[in-house]
């Protein structure tokens, strides 16, 4: 597990990343686009959907339990064991005293997680296009901030991008991020080094 925290933190490098992350942009959208009428029918359910919010949660406190681990805490060792015990304890206390928008809260937790190994490997690397991952990770940061203290922005922006009036919004957002992920894979294939 070391190994795997030393290439997600500090051996992670610029090129795979943003060719990884432009192809899961691509896919994700894709398939967004091409299964429309599946996605638009779930879409809408996933703010209150607890199972996928236990899901997320989890993956969110192994995640954050992980990095306790191996992560250099530098002045705050002294607390690392109870952060430890405190990651499993709010786990249970948050998934049974929180479930209103639980699945909207810890899609926030995990993006502000996801944004840690992105933000690493574009960390002063030359090429001016790597402003393309820190971009994106500062939108995941301050999305999922906003996410977990107000959920219920999720369910309206929902609302607003699935509006049956306005059906050339779905499109324009499933365009608009493939269409960053074809940027992010172009630009990573010309970098040298």
């Amino acid at each position: 597990m070391e190994a795997l925290y030393r290439l997600c933190y500090e051996d992670i490098q610029l090129k795979p990343t943003a060719i990884l992350l432009g192809l899961a942009l691509v896919a994700i959208h894709l398939a967004a686009w091409f299964k429309k009428e599946i996605v638009l029918a779930f879409l809408p359910k996933v703010p209150r959907h607890r199972e996928i919010g236990i899901g997320l949660l989890l993956l969110g406190a192994v995640w954050s339990y992980w990095l306790v681990c191996y992560m250099d805490l530098g002045e705050f060792y002294a607390v690392g064991n109870f952060v430890k015990l405190f990651i499993p304890i709010s786990f249970v206390l948050v998934a049974y005293y929180a479930p209103e928008f639980l699945a909207v809260r810890a899609a926030g937790i995990v993006m502000m997680l996801m944004a840690g190994p992105v933000l690493q490997a574009a960390y002063l690397e030359q090429p001016f296009t790597r402003l393309l991952l820190p971009i994106i990770a500062y939108v995941w940061i301050i999305v999922g901030m906003f996410w977990v203290g107000m959920p219920f922005l999720m369910r309206d922006w929902i609302t607003w991008i699935v509006a049956k009036d306005h059906p050339k919004r779905w499109t324009y957002a499933c365009g608009i991020g493939a269409g960053y992920g074809l940027l992010m894979i172009l630009f990573a294939a010309t970098w040298q080094g």
